[in-house]
């Protein structure tokens, strides 16, 4: 007997959830996931994988989960205020203003350079007689430095425009990119050990961070304020209704853009879903901040819907992968993947050796954030900064004020030259070498690129 209420959506949420699940039982029994501190999300996303193609289970839907999860984690973010335990003391703010400078900029140098590199390899193998869009390899950054979410959102876009299978190539970037930031960053950041570039003497990570779980007798201290009072709204339901209200506004505000614009610059904005969404969610914390009521929204809270966001993006993301699809594509985006991954740890060696200071903590995190996410960037910094006593983690954040507008403009730039220009790759291409070039003096000029220190 067929049930009364359609179960689809809800079907695919708690197969999703026995993923993760599993990828977290996993993390606590292997030794090698471990070693690797391989997150249970991209553990679900790689068991997904095989499942969802051994039995020829449709993608779409995963696809789907992934981009709305996708633009909940920004939302989130965007209404999360920075608590003043948070902010740069004064005896940091110099040193912290320009390792976060440091971090931004280096996202502003690699993504060209990623970029820069799958469109040499896309020349290469059109020369070699095989049949790639021309934007091919410019998906790479967006898979390495921006995450499956962009991946994904931009290249379903760039399907409506004529590039068939992108946001297929684009998510298997990203999830070949997180593979990068553990099985790459990991080794890196215990080289760093091993020369004893470390700031802090903290060298041990505590049983709970390797196996991913707290035991019984000690749980993580987190204050989860609550903001309202149960008898009226339960205060999680509340964070996450202003979630759902910025949702709302952000996809009819993104609506009324796509048909003001037109043509195929209407569709890109479909692209921007995330960004859009993120300013309309500062806009309603600048409006609660005026009428002083901002304190009703709670920072643990919201980290955590964006964390649980992250996590169920990984996984949806690994779930969509058709193996059918990228069969066809394996050769091109494992060597484009492979020579992105060696450009980017070149340049995080190069200019990490010429810091100022916190030179393997700051080389770590903006490492696995470059390849993977904020998350993994944070989990490589974990390793050489167990206790977060440098200062490196706050500039994490920080970094976002001076990373945002530059990389808002390259994702422009990726997205306008090939399709509203139609540059050709080449063009394409030597623009953003020309980009990386450019960057790369400006941290010279400006003083941070110092003499290498080991």
């Amino acid at each position: 007997m067929a049930p009364t209420f359609p179960f689809n959506f809800m079907l695919i949420f708690s197969f999703l959830s026995a993923l993760l699940i599993t990828g977290f039982i996993l993390r606590a029994k292997i030794g090698f996931i471990q070693k690797y501190l391989f997150p249970s999300s991209l553990i679900g996303g790689i068991i997904g994988f095989i499942i969802v193609n051994a039995l020829k289970m449709d993608t779409k839907i995963f696809e789907t989960f992934a981009y709305h999860f996708f633009n909940l984690s920004f939302i989130s973010i965007g209404l999360t205020p920075t608590p003043p335990e948070e902010k740069l003391e004064k005896h940091e703010s110099r040193d912290s203003f320009l390792g976060a400078l440091w971090m931004a900029l280096f996202e502003g140098a690699i993504f060209p350079l990623q970029a820069a590199v799958g469109g040499i390899f896309v020349l290469i193998f059109v020369i070699l007689g095989m049949k790639l869009h021309p934007a091919f390899g410019f998906l790479l950054p967006l898979g390495f430095e921006e995450g499956p979410g962009q991946a994904l959102s931009f290249g379903k876009v760039w399907e409506k425009l004529g590039f068939e299978n992108a946001a297929m190539v684009g998510i298997t970037y990203a999830i070949l990119g997180f593979v990068v930031a553990i099985v790459v960053g990991i080794p890196l950041v215990n080289w760093g050990l091993r020369k004893k570039l470390k700031s802090t003497d903290e060298h041990k990570l505590p049983e709970e961070f390797i196996k991913g779980f707290y035991p019984p007798d000690r749980t993580e201290n987190i204050t989860l304020r609550q903001t309202t009072h149960p008898a009226n709204i339960e205060s999680l339901a509340f964070q996450l209704g202003m979630v759902g209200l910025a949702y709302g506004i952000t996809y009819y505000i993104t609506y009324w853009i796509a048909a003001l614009i037109g043509g195929n610059m209407g569709k890109l904005a479909w692209g921007f879903f995330f960004l859009f969404g993120m300013v309309i969610a500062m806009g309603i914390r600048s409006i609660l901040t005026l009428f002083k009521v901002d304190y009703l929204l709670s920072v643990p809270l919201q980290r955590r819907i964006t964390g649980f966001s992250v996590d169920y993006l990984i996984v949806a993301t690994g779930a969509a992968i058709q193996l059918e699809i990228i069969g066809h594509y394996i050769v091109p985006i494992l060597i484009i993947s492979t020579f992105g991954a060696i450009v980017t740890l070149w340049l995080a060696v190069y200019l990490g050796r010429r810091l100022h200071s916190y030179n393997i903590e700051r080389m770590a995190a903006i490492f696995g954030t470059v390849t993977g996410t904020v998350s993994t960037g944070i989990l490589l910094l974990r390793i050489v900064d167990p206790e977060f006593k440098t200062p490196v983690i706050k500039e994490i954040g920080f970094m976002n004020v001076f990373a945002v507008p530059i990389i808002f403009v390259l994702t422009m730039m990726v997205n306008v030259l090939p399709f509203k220009y139609h540059l050709g790759t080449l063009t394409v291409t030597l623009i953003f070498l020309g980009v990386t070039v450019t960057v790369i003096a400006l941290m010279k000029i400006i003083g941070l690129i110092k003499e290498p220190k080991f």
